[in-house]
């Protein structure tokens, strides 16, 4: 009742009066009646309507103005932090030299007023959305707060006075229970309502969520008010549940258990006891945990198989329940408002505005600690709804936005550890989330295999929806704190092991060998980002806490566990010793984890490598599947995947590539290293071999058999194997090398490849992936790096328009001493980079001088190896790899098919090698003792250097029975020849020798490589007795040979001995003869001189002199074996040509040879082509020569043109016809209309102060001038007394090539029904020129005839200028002759069609009666007009470059002129209004004229003259003779110079004009000569007296003149306006005159132009003054003062306001685009905020024109008209539909050009001289001149359409 009383007052006395109430000591009243009216008001079944908010804003405010509150309680905001939260796509700074935590981020205010110059710092778009950092010591450093935040405000701020916030305390609670009822009541299950609407719901409650989100911003006072109503669980209890009498309570809260119920969570009270332990957040979880862990750790074998039953079904079956307690995964309990707050976030899937809220509260220190602890025991539940939820990335983003906030603060993070076991919980949500994916992994034993993968097709995967939990568990490794615990807790570590174990053999791929797979998978990507992001990313954040000695122990537990996840991998999956055929996975966590934790142990924590590994038979098994991986990277390579399809090459490739390499192959290839450290040699290298296949390639045989391999996949397969065998022994990153040699390394290889941009370099040069780390670890950074080995190539532009971005380049000393091959060929992504880095290589050498061939990889010495990793030298040094060495170099001298100089290369690489890093243990004597070598009958020893001088003589070998050794054995056996004894044996076989002639059959027999294969299982064998386990289990019984021999190979084998007799150093030297061609190549006394370091660039001899000179220096033994050998020279093989195989490889290289130098002639020879085309059509060289397009043709007088058509090829003149036409391109344009008086460009608007006036342009003035005549004067005069086309004018430019209409109809008809997508529409007539492929839009007809006016036309006449005057008024008299109907008149028809179609409606119609002949004719003039005027500013705005100038050689002028001609030849002009006649006679006043409504005509003074010279040469018959043609310019000039005179005395002062006049009038007197008419004083004089009788001229501007004529006007400068004044006139008539005669144009200087022009035009004038060059037919001063007298008349009409038409300067600076500012940012703070002028908002994408400043919405639905958006109206209204736009958040430039769209690129570069598209790296960008110049320069040319090739049409979209 009561409160109904209170609900009908006002709120605002209400709430005082509570107020008041409640602040009494007694004030249980005071609660009543507000309890009763919040009852009311906050009603939960009223839903949330305004009403509710406005009470309790009141109430809060509590009888103040709510604004006013919240100003009072802003006062008391004592907090240091920003906290700014945003959502996703705001735009904030990091600065990595200020942050402490890697996700540190400031909002744009904070970052401005901070001071953050020389920081690394970037600008970004956030993804997820963030909260600024600033003022937060524990994520970044204090230097870098901004000044607001810097000072610790908290101490100064007075205390809050009690009642302030009395109400909120009493009235929030309230509020907020509501919205969490309201929250209850709308949640329905997904079952029960398939379309259930949450979004619905949440829109009813944003104004509630607004009002909370608006108290946060009130300031710390008023959240410490929230924070402890959110947090405390007494007011929570007494509301949550209802009060006992209230219905509506209770079904709520039972809703909200239901709520619980079906998120499979329990309230802890159902659970009954047990858990109720209240202090614990998390419930009893952990200490089940640590329980469950230690029976782990005992029964870890039996628990494993425990928990892999049911993996007969594809689901596995959970693990068992020792491995995590329940707990943690679905209890949940609410005690406080925020933890039931959070709850329904979660369920409603996380509302963007809850979640600002949320993050809002954070900068109360224990709201933030409370909301921690409470995300952290809802985490398990959040994974639960996020795979539920179908908006999973949506989701996703919001869960980080708000975890970044908790966990990168270390501080928080830790104590959440402590207290609510973060780190159990996170592992287990991991574990549970992976298991709902698991399937029976197939690797190795398909049908008794018991481990378990993870399903890399599941969205689980596929959508990568782990990633949220998987980066807050790489967040929180990334304190040093959490990391240890993580380290230390033993059952932990198990866990993750178990949870890496899952990605272990994922996505396995089977070798298809019949049928190309039907369907590619494409789930590699899934499994490439789970391996990186799930494994790998975790694993770096461990290492970096593994740096040091102290915490060596964290390093041996990991590899412990490591080792014992691997053995229990390895019984699951029934691993013996052969790895399965045909199955490959790229993805071996454990084996990288373990390799890894090994290889940071060594280098940084000094552990002992042999402590940390396994025994030999374990070292073994850990071998084979990265081994399997390098042969499988080969066959993939060699195309034995292929029908896989293309899938398996992208994970190749995906396996080496940058941000994958240091995660996957190269752990592969450490592991690998460090088996070879401690298995045996002859074991490791066999093993090689067999699994590369290439087994049996290795014989002596000439031919032989593979049972694995095609023969075209041997030669790239021994390619690999001996190249891989390269990288294990040379590669040095994981052994030894220090990290800024690493960072060197990687930085050289990248740039060797290809010039790369900075941020290429960043992106490619593998970074540890801990985001910590920085950049690169090391103490060096990439910079200075970058410097000491790259030179930088600033950005240049390239003629053809393609921008190039600033490169760096290798220094020279860099390819002399660093360039290292094998670093290249490990990094590559594209075999085609090999290629490139060594063409690069050769192009160096070539460059230099060094080497001019092909070379050869040069090699590289290498870092000493750490000592851990000696044992790696064995590899060179054991028997095997010897045998192996031996046979390819006889096979290549042999000339054996399949071999290659790669193979070649790598086998002297390892020779190299070995030579350089001897064996340690014993150091071989200079003569070595035999005896105990004698085993094995290839080698006495393991040293490569005594093993190189040893010569083998006779080898047995198993060839087909048709192989050439068979045949040759028979021809010995008929001539009865015993085999040679072996007495012929060389000395190096010592005693040894005589031992062996007895029986050498037998000791040939182990002289077989193919010993290979059982030498391996042998070695096996033996290490597996050593280990003491029963052999049978390890090895199945398989016969070494039985599996390398196809069943029923059709040629039988036999065994056969060959003679070889050779050693490695005498068949290297016989190499040497037969590649360089020559007998004795290596004389005796080449070994003297020769010096190894010389040698380091060159070919194939150079690399195997390198490696003799190498023999001979390290052994006197091998120095005179060497010299034996050379003294004793034989004769090379010849090439054989014999068999088909060896000709199909003929070498490779040879072949590529031959085709480069075929390519070379014939681009030389197109080369050549095109040079002679250009000078022919573009007339390039020589601007004299008479070229179609150049008009001074100097041929025989009648002759006619002779066209060429481009389509037909024909060549012949242009005819009635069969006309022929000009390719060109018509655009309507605005570039005229943009210039400006001055010569500075106007600056881009960046502060609200600044603005762009429009006003002052060369189409707005002529649009004024248009309009005034038009209010004052009679309409068809006004059309003719001026041009329009400043805006919106057609320009019409031609490629310069010619074809037939009729060829070019049938073009355009081929070109319609080509269905290949084009970038232009052949609809509107575009297509390109079949020659240049330039673009085009129509066809100008070129008219029959001559090409000029030649001859007659052009001789000069000696009639009086009277003559001409009156002949010309007779041409003029003459009717227009219509053309009889031919196609040339037709097409000159269409043509004027198109012409008109270029431009828009309203750029035509400036008449009052649209449409009418004037209209036309006006439009036509102006065409003409419009290109005469863009044809100088092409020419640098005047004419005193000549006649060499690019445009004019393209102009089409001439023919232009003769169309438009034609088509004014239908208008006369009517004799009454003839201009002509008011120019050349004085005719009696007509004051009659003026009276009545007829408006007056337009005063000739007004009159534009260059219109009246187009208007007058257009409408005279053509072809006019120049006698004429002078004439005509004669007498306009007359008329232009008295205007200057006007013109010039409208702005001198009262006094001055007083003067001159009186001057004037004395010279006219004292010369009265006949010469006073061409004295500028006298003539000045005369119009000033004339003009002084009207009114108006020279009175009303009085105060606008004083300001111009402050310097006073002396002769020299008035006869400098005067010519400047006429020069825009006399340069428009030369360029007509050049076009029309063929008249050349002469250099000059900017000085003499005026005389030039004059002399050219023939006006008979001396260069002293402007006025000598008049010549007047009738007395000038009675003309002067006819015309003076028009102006005049007007004084008392109406009229006389248009008098200030008289002072119109016709001179205008080249046309500019804006000037911008240096930095990017000043144009990106200012412009992606502000709001759209037309709609308010801010635009998604805003973007600026760039040649008036317009601000724009790009694709904007808000201002579209008419279905066009913005940016394509605004283009069409400010350049007739060419547009510049600058795209404010891309800082990329496109350009409309009508309907076509295109990507200019970037005027702003970074410091490295690179674009940063869509800001993407956000570093700070500056403008680049150059660019932005020629961007002008394509604008001012219209060349856009020309030199930017990609265009799309936009339809209207943009």
């Amino acid at each position: 009742m009561m409160a109904a009383s209170l609900l009908r007052r006002d709120k605002r006395s209400t709430a005082a009066h509570l107020k008041a109430d409640l602040k009494r000591t007694d004030n249980s009243s005071g609660l009543r009646q507000l309890r009763e009216l919040l009852d009311n008001v906050l009603h939960p079944e009223r839903g949330s309507e305004p009403e509710a908010l406005e009470w309790c804003k009141s109430l809060l405010a509590g009888g103040d103005g709510f604004d006013e509150f919240c100003r009072t309680v802003r006062s008391y905001d004592n907090a240091t932090l920003c906290g700014l939260v945003w959502t996703a796509n705001f735009v904030a700074y990091r600065c990595r030299t200020c942050g402490i935590s890697p996700c540190m981020s400031l909002c744009a205010e904070c970052f401005n007023n901070g001071d953050h110059t020389g920081h690394d710092f970037n600008m970004f778009r956030s993804q997820a959305g963030g909260a600024c950092d600033c003022g937060d010591g524990n994520v970044m450093r204090e230097s870098g707060f901004c000044s607001r935040h810097r000072l610790q405000t908290g101490e100064n701020v007075p205390s809050v006075p009690l009642d302030l916030l009395l109400m909120s305390e009493m009235v929030l609670p309230r509020f907020i229970i509501s919205i969490i009822q309201y929250l209850r009541d709308g949640y329905t299950e997904p079952e029960s309502a398939a379309d259930r609407d949450l979004q619905k719901v949440l829109q009813q409650l944003d104004l509630h969520i607004s009002f909370l989100e608006e108290l946060t911003k009130m300031g710390g006072a008023m959240r410490t008010v929230l924070t402890k109503i959110l947090t405390n669980q007494q007011i929570f209890k007494e509301l949550s549940m209802g009060q006992e009498e209230s219905v509506y309570a209770k079904s709520n809260y039972e809703k909200y258990l239901s709520a619980l119920k079906s998120s499979g969570l329990v309230s802890v009270e159902e659970k009954g006891a047990g858990a109720g332990a209240s202090d614990t957040p998390a419930g009893a979880g952990a200490l089940g945990l640590l329980g469950a862990a230690a029976s782990l750790e005992d029964s870890s074998k039996e628990e494993d198989q425990d928990g892999l039953q049911g993996v007969g079904q594809r689901k596995r079956v959970k693990l068992s329940s020792s491995s995590k307690d329940p707990s943690i995964m679905d209890t949940l309990k609410h005690k406080c408002f925020l933890e039931e707050l959070l709850f329904w976030t979660i369920k409603y899937e996380f509302p963007q505005k809850m979640v600002t809220f949320l993050l809002n509260m954070l900068p109360d220190q224990d709201y933030k600690i409370t909301f921690t602890k409470t995300f952290v025991q809802h985490y398990a539940f959040i994974m639960k709804t996020l795979m539920k939820s179908h908006e999973s990335d949506t989701m996703s983003n919001r869960i980080v936005h708000i975890s970044v906030q908790l966990f990168s603060n270390e501080e928080l993070a830790r104590h959440v550890t402590e207290e609510c076991q973060l780190l159990d919980i996170m592992v287990t949500v991991l574990l549970y989330m992976m298991e709902s994916c698991l399937i029976k992994s197939q690797l190795q034993d398909e049908e008794n295999n018991r481990h378990v993968v993870v399903n890399c097709g599941e969205a689980l995967l596929k959508n990568n929806t782990y990633w949220p939990l998987v980066s807050d568990f790489i967040n929180i490794l990334s304190h040093q704190s959490v990391a240890k615990r993580f380290l230390e807790d033993h059952s932990l570590l198990l866990l993750w092991m178990s949870f890496v174990s899952f990605f272990q053999g994922m996505n396995l791929n089977k070798r298809e060998l019949s049928e190309h797979v039907e369907f590619e998978s494409q789930t590699y990507y899934a499994a490439f980002a789970a391996e990186l992001e799930a494994c790998a990313q975790p694993m770096w954040g461990l290492l970096t806490h593994c740096k040091v000695k102290e915490t060596h122990e964290y390093t041996r537990t990991v590899v412990r566990y490591c080792l014992e996840t691997l053995q229990m991998w390895f019984d699951a999956i029934g691993f013996v010793d052969e790895p399965a055929l045909h199955q490959l996975t790229f993805h071996l966590p454990l084996h990288r984890y373990y390799a890894m934790f090994l290889s940071k142990g060594v280098k940084c924590q000094g552990l002992d490598l042999d402590s940390l590994l396994p025994d030999q038979e374990m070292l073994m098994k850990i071998m084979v599947h990265p081994l399997q991986i390098q042969a499988s990277l080969s066959e993939i390579h060699s195309n034995m995947w292929v029908r896989n399809g293309l899938q398996i090459k992208g994970q190749a490739m995906t396996y080496v590539q940058s941000h994958f390499c240091n995660s996957m192959i190269d752990p592969d290839i450490y592991l690998l290293q460090v088996c070879a450290s401690r298995l045996d040699p002859d074991y490791f290298i066999s093993s090689v071999f067999e699994r590369f296949k290439v087994v049996d390639l290795l014989t002596m045989a000439s031919q032989h058999q593979n049972a694995v391999l095609d023969s075209e996949q041997e030669r790239p397969m021994l390619e690999g194997a001996l190249t891989f065998l390269v990288i294990l022994s040379s590669l040095r990153v994981h052994l030894g090398m220090s990290d800024d040699e690493i960072l060197r390394a990687e930085i050289v290889s990248q740039l060797c490849m290809n010039d790369r941009t900075h941020s290429s370099l960043l992106d490619l040069i593998p970074e540890n992936p801990n985001p910590k780390s920085g950049v690169v670890p090391g103490s060096c950074s990439f910079e200075e790096m970058l410097a000491a080995v790259a030179d930088f190539k600033a950005p240049v532009f390239e003629p053809g328009g393609s921008m190039q971005q600033g490169m760096y380049t290798p220094k020279a000393e860099v390819w002399e001493k660093e360039f290292d091959p094998i670093m290249v060929i490990l990094r590559t992504v594209y075999r085609r980079d090999v290629q490139s880095a060594m063409d690069r290589y050769g192009a160096f050498l070539k460059q230099s001088g060094v080497h001019t061939g092909n070379p050869w990889p040069p090699y590289k010495e290498r870092t000493p190896l750490h000592p851990c990793y000696k044992g790696l030298v064995r590899l060179l040094h054991c028997k095997t790899l010897h045998i192996v060495i031996f046979t390819l170099l006889y096979k290549i001298w042999m000339d054996h098919q399949n071999m290659s100089e790669h193979v070649l290369c790598m086998v002297l690489y390892l020779i190299e090698l070995g030579l350089d890093n001897p064996v340690q243990d014993n150091q071989v004597e200079e003569e070595p003792c035999i005896e105990e070598h004698c085993h094995d009958s290839w080698f006495p020893g393991t040293s490569l250097l005594s093993n190189l001088h040893h010569v083998i003589n006779f080898v047995r070998v198993r060839v087909p029975e048709t192989a050439p050794e068979v045949e040759r054995k028979r021809a010995r056996e008929r001539e009865r020849e015993t085999p040679a004894s072996t007495s012929s044996e060389s000395s190096s076989f010592g005693q040894s020798s005589r031992r062996l002639t007895g029986n050498w059959r037998e000791n040939l027999r182990e002289a077989q490589v193919f010993s290979l294969v059982a030498e391996r299982r042998r070695k096996f064998q033996e290490i597996i007795n050593r280990s003491n386990h029963e052999a049978s289990q390890a090895v199945r019984p398989k016969s070494s040979s039985s599996r390398w021999l196809p069943p029923g190979s059709p040629p039988q084998l036999v065994t056969e001995i060959l003679e070889i007799g050779e050693s490695m150093l005498s068949l290297l030297v016989k190499l040497h003869q037969k590649l360089s061609g020559k007998q004795n190549s290596l004389s005796l006394s080449w070994l003297a001189e020769v010096d190894p370091a010389h040698h380091a660039h060159g070919d194939g001899l150079t690399a195997i002199e390198r490696v003799l000179a190498k023999a001979a220096a390290r052994s006197r033994h091998s120095k005179r074996c060497l010299q034996e050998i050379c003294g004793q020279v034989c004769p090379p093989i010849p090439l054989k040509k014999n068999s088909p195989g060896d000709k199909k490889s003929m070498d490779k290289e040879e072949r590529r040879q031959r085709a480069r130098e075929r390519q070379q002639k014939l681009l030389a020879e197109f080369a050549s082509r095109q040079k002679s085309f250009m000078e022919t059509a573009m007339d390039v060289e020589s601007p004299e020569t008479d070229s179609v397009m150049d008009m001074g043709s100097a041929e025989a007088l009648d002759s006619e043109v002779l066209y060429d058509c481009v389509i037909c090829g024909q060549s012949g003149p242009s005819t009635e016809d069969r006309p022929t036409g000009l390719v060109v391109l018509l655009q309507a344009s605005s570039v005229l209309g943009h210039r400006c008086r001055s010569d500075t460009p106007k600056r881009l608007p960046t502060t609200d102060e600044e603005h762009i006036s429009p006003e002052d342009t060369c189409g707005a003035t002529h649009d004024v001038r248009l309009s005034l005549m038009q209010r004052y004067f009679k309409d068809s005069s006004c059309l003719q007394s001026v041009s329009i086309g400043w805006v919106g004018g057609v320009y019409v430019q031609t490629c310069g090539h010619t074809l037939h209409i009729d060829c070019h109809k049938s073009y355009m008809e081929s070109l319609r029904n080509d269905q290949v997508l084009q970038g232009f529409s052949v609809d509107k007539g575009e297509f390109t020129c079949p020659l240049c492929r330039q673009f085009a839009n129509s066809v100008l007809p070129c008219r029959p005839g001559r090409g000029m006016e030649t001859g007659a036309w052009h001789t000069p006449s000696n009639k009086s200028m009277s003559t001409l005057v009156k002949e010309v008024e007779d041409l003029q008299e003459q009717l227009g002759i219509f053309p009889a109907e031919s196609n040339l008149s037709k097409e000159m028809e269409s043509v004027i069609k198109d012409i008109k179609n270029t431009t828009q409606k309203k750029y035509m119609d400036y008449g009052k009666n649209p449409g009418s002949p004037d209209n036309d004719f006006l439009f036509m003039y102006s065409v003409a007009r419009t290109n005469l005027e863009l044809e100088l500013v092409h020419r640098g705005g005047n004419l005193c470059s000549g006649g060499a100038s690019a445009a004019a050689k393209r102009s089409c002028l001439n023919q232009l002129f003769h169309v438009l001609a034609m088509h004014m030849r239908l208008y006369s002009i009517d004799s009454a209004y003839n201009p002509w006649t008011r120019l050349t006679q004085s005719t009696q006043s007509r004051d009659n004229e003026y009276c009545g409504d007829e408006r007056p005509e337009v005063p000739m003074l007004f009159r534009d003259v260059p219109s009246l010279l187009i208007i007058f040469i257009l409408t005279m018959p053509q072809p006019l003779r120049k006698e004429h043609f002078t004439c005509v310019v004669k007498v306009l000039y007359s008329l232009q110079y008295t205007q200057a005179l006007a013109a010039l005395s409208v702005r001198f002062s009262p006094e001055e004009r007083l003067v001159w006049s009186n001057t004037g009038a004395a010279k006219k007197v004292l010369q009265n000569t006949p010469n006073s008419d061409k004295s500028w004083e006298s003539l000045l004089g005369h119009v000033i007296s004339e003009l002084t009788k009207a009114k108006d001229v020279y009175g009303t501007n009085s105060e606008e003149t004083l300001v111009l004529s402050s310097s006073v006007w002396s002769p020299q400068s008035i006869e400098f306006s005067l010519q400047q004044f006429c020069l825009p006139f006399l340069r428009l008539s030369c360029l007509l005159q050049h076009h029309l005669y063929g008249d050349s144009l002469p250099g000059c200087l900017v000085e003499e132009e005026f005389s030039l022009l004059a002399g050219c035009l023939g006006l008979a004038g001396s260069a002293q003054s402007s006025a000598a060059c008049l010549e007047w037919n009738i007395s000038a001063f009675d003309l002067i003062s006819q015309w003076c007298s028009e102006v005049i008349a007007l004084s008392d009409t109406p009229s006389q306001q248009s008098v200030s038409l008289l002072g119109q300067d016709p001179q205008w600076a080249a046309p500019r685009l804006l000037h911008l500012p240096d930095n990017y940012n000043t144009i990106f703070q200012f412009y992606h905020r502000k709001s759209c002028t037309s709609c308010g908002k801010t635009p998604k994408d805003p973007a600026l024109c760039l040649v008036c400043g317009a601000f724009v919405c790009l694709k904007g639905h808000c201002c579209k008209q008419q279905g066009v958006c913005e940016c394509v109206l605004h283009s069409q209204h400010c350049g007739a539909a060419t547009g510049i736009f600058l795209l404010i958040n891309a800082s990329v430039i496109i350009i409309i050009r009508g309907h076509r769209f295109c990507l200019w690129g970037s005027v702003y570069l970074d410091a490295h001289g690179e674009e940063d598209r869509d800001l993407r790296r956000g570093k700070p960008l500056y403008l680049c001149e150059e660019r932005y110049r020629v961007l002008e320069q394509q604008w001012v040319s219209h060349t856009f359409d020309h030199i930017n090739k990609r265009w799309g049409p936009h339809y209207n979209g943009l």
